[in-house]
C-alpha cells in the first residue's frame, strides 16, 4: 500500500509505478500529500482512476519550488515517459515560446516548436500572461507580427503600434535597435521598461484615468514575469548532472539529478559512510560505470583531479561548476530539498514506529520477509531492508526454499529467517533493529523459533493481510493499531515491498522454467 501520509506538503511531481517498476502515471501537485491522498478517497468512482490506483504499487516524487515548475516538469516527464494512464495527454503540445525571427526586419510571434532560426524565449505556462507580454512588447517597441511583410500598411501601422517596414520609411538599423531592446527584456532585463511604465501609470493616475492606470499595472506585472526563470526546463543542448548531498551522523545522503537536453528527469539516491574523501570516491566509482555529462554541477569544489578524470572518461572536456547564484544554484537547492523530503521524512516514520511498538531504540534498520508461490508451486522467499525509513535495495535478498516439500508458508518462513541470520552470525555482520514477517501468528512463531535457535533477541512483529493486524510474540491478540494509522501504513509499505520483490523473483523463475520446458 502506498503511504501517502508521509509525503511532504510541497509542490512537485509524482509518479505511480506498477509491480515491474514502470511509470504508469505522472501528475503534478500544489500540495503533494493532499493530491496523492485524494486518489485513495472512497469517493473516487472514475473507472480509469480506480484501475490506475489498483495497478500502482509504489510512488516516486520530485519536489519543486513552485506549482509552475511542477507543471512544466509534469509536461516534460509525460512526453519522455508516455505513461499508460496519461494517454490522453501524451500527444499534447509543449508550452508556448515567444519567437523573435532572424529576418532583416524581425517578426515577433508565438510558437510551440523550435523549428526555425532566431531567438526563443519561454516556455510560458499561462497563455494569458504570455499574450499580455507579447501585447506590451509590440505596443511599446512597435515590432511587426505579420507572417510576411505586406505590400501596403495594415491597421497596426495606422494606430501607431508598428514601425511598418512595409512602408519603406524605417531603416534596418533603427528597427534593429528596437528589436535589441526587446531581446534584452525577453532575457529578463525588464527593469528599465517597468520603470518607464510605472511613470506612465503615475501620470494616468494623477489625470484620474484609473482605467488606464489599472491596465498599466497589469502590464507591468506581466513584464516582470519575464524575469522568472523555470528551473525544471532549461533551453540548452548539453546534458548536466546536478549532485548535492548532506552529511548526518557519519553518513552521506547524496542525490543525483540528470538533465537531458534541458529536461530535469532521472533522480537517483545514494547512502554511504562518511570519510573525508567519500564524495570524490563516489564520483570516481559512479562515473567509472556511467558516461559523464557535459557539465557536472556540485555544491563544493572537488579534488582538482576530478575534472580531468571525468574528461578522460567522457573522451572530451567535462566542465565542473560550483555555482554561487542563478539558475544552477537554484537547481542545487531543488536537489537539496529533495534530499530532505526523501531521506529525512523517513526519520519521522522510524521514530513513530519506535514509540508505537515501545522499542528501546529507533529501528533504523528494518528487514521484512515474505513467501511467494505460484499456483501451489515454485515457493520462494524474499527479504527487503529499510534503512532510516527508506528502501535500501542493495541489501535485498532472495531465497529458493530448500527444506520444505509442497506449500508450507510457516515452515518456509522458519527456513529463510534461520538462513539469513545464521549467515550474518557467521560473517559477524549487522543485525537489524526490527524484523517484520508477512503473515499471522503461525509465521510469527516460526520466525521467533528460528531466532531462538540462533540465540538472537531481535524485536519481531508480523502483519496479517486481511485486516492488517499487527502481532508480537508476547501477546495472543493483535496490537491496538488501526490499519489507516501512519505507523500501520509504514509497516504495510515495507510488507508490500517484500511481497512485490518475492513476486518478481517468482515470475523470473517461472519464465526460466517455461523456456527450459520448451527446449
Amino acid at each position: 500500500m502506498i503511504d501517502h501520509l508521509s509525503l511532504p506538503s510541497d509542490p512537485g511531481c509524482y509518479q505511480f509505478l506498477d509491480d515491474t517498476g514502470t511509470v504508469i502515471y505522472v501528475g503534478k501537485a500544489k500540495h503533494l500529500k493532499k493530491r496523492v491522498g485524494s486518489y485513495f478517497s472512497p469517493t473516487i468512482t472514475d473507472p480509469k482512476t480506480r484501475a490506475m490506483v489498483a495497478a500502482a504499487v509504489s510512488l516516486n516524487f520530485i519536489v519543486t519550488r513552485t506549482e509552475v515548475e511542477a507543471l512544466i516538469l509534469e509536461n516534460t516527464l509525460i512526453k519522455r515517459l508516455q505513461p499508460k494512464y496519461n494517454i490522453d495527454l501524451k500527444d499534447s503540445k509543449r508550452y508556448a515560446y515567444i519567437h523573435l525571427t532572424d529576418d532583416v526586419y524581425p517578426r515577433i510571434h508565438v510558437v510551440r516548436e523550435k523549428t526555425d532560426g532566431g531567438d526563443y524565449y519561454g516556455p510560458f505556462v499561462s497563455a494569458k500572461d504570455r499574450d499580455q507580454i507579447l501585447h506590451v512588447l509590440k505596443k511599446t517597441f512597435h515590432i511587426r507580427s505579420c507572417k510576411k511583410i505586406p505590400k501596403r500598411p495594415c491597421l497596426r501601422y495606422h494606430i501607431g503600434s508598428c514601425l511598418a517596414p512595409c512602408t519603406g520609411t524605417v531603416s534596418p538599423e533603427v528597427y534593429a535597435a528596437q528589436t535589441a531592446r526587446v531581446r534584452e527584456i525577453l532575457k529578463g532585463h525588464s527593469a528599465a521598461l517597468a520603470e518607464q511604465m510605472k511613470a506612465e501609470m503615475s501620470t494616468a493616475s494623477q489625470a484620474q484615468d484609473f482605467e488606464k492606470a489599472l491596465e498599466l499595472r497589469d502590464q507591468i506585472a506581466s513584464v516582470q514575469k519575464l524575469s522568472e526563470r523555470q528551473a525544471v526546463e532549461r533551453a540548452k543542448e548539453t546534458d548536466e548532472d546536478i549532485i548535492n548531498y548532506q552529511i548526518r551522523k557519519d553518513t552521506v545522503y547524496l542525490m543525483l539529478f540528470s538533465v537531458y537536453k534541458g529536461v530535469l528527469g532521472k533522480k537517483q539516491e545514494f547512502v554511504f559512510s562518511y570519510r573525508p574523501s567519500a564524495v570524490e570516491e563516489f564520483l570516481v566509482q559512479y562515473y567509472g560505470e556511467h558516461e559523464p555529462p557535459s557539465e557536472l554541477i556540485l555544491p563544493e569544489v572537488p579534488d582538482e583531479a576530478i575534472p580531468e578524470y571525468l574528461s578522460v572518461q567522457k573522451g572530451k572536456k567535462v566542465r565542473v561548476t560550483v555555482p554561487q547564484r542563478g539558475d544552477k544554484k537554484d537547481l542545487l537547492e531543488i536537489v537539496s530539498r529533495n534530499i530532505e523530503t526523501t531521506f529525512f521524512n523517513g526519520e519521522e516514520k522510524v521514530t513513530a514506529l519506535q514509540k508505537r511498538l515501545r522499542l528501546p531504540e529507533p529501528p533504523q534498520v528494518i528487514e521484512c520477509f515474505d513467501i511467494s508461490h505460484y499456483g501451489g508451486t515454485g515457493m520462494v522467499g524474499s527479504m527487503v531492508q529499510y534503512r532510516y525509513g527508506m528502501p535500501d535495495k542493495r541489501n535485498y535478498r532472495r531465497f529458493r526454499i530448500r527444506s520444505v516439500e509442497g506449500i508450507d508458508d510457516v515452515a518456509a518462513i522458519r527456513e529463510v529467517v534461520h538462513r539469513r541470520y545464521a549467515r550474518i552470525t557467521k560473517e559477524n555482520g549487522e543485525f537489524p533493529d526490527l524484523v517484520i514477517i508477512d503473515g499471522g501468528k503461525g509465521q510469527l512463531h516460526a520466525a521467533g523459533d528460528a531466532l531462538a535457535d540462533l540465540n538472537l533477541r531481535i524485536p519481531l512483529i508480523s502483519v496479517a493481510k486481511r485486516e492488517e493486524e499487527i502481532f508480537i510474540p508476547q501477546f495472543p491478540h493483535p496490537l491496538p493499531i488501526k490499519k489507516n494509522e501512519k505507523v500501520s501504513l509504514f509497516i504495510q509499505e515495507i510488507r508490500d515491498e517484500a511481497h512485490r520483490f518475492a513476486i518478481t523473483y517468482n515470475r523470473t523463475l517461472m519464465k526460466k522454467r517455461i523456456r527450459h520446458d520448451e527446449v
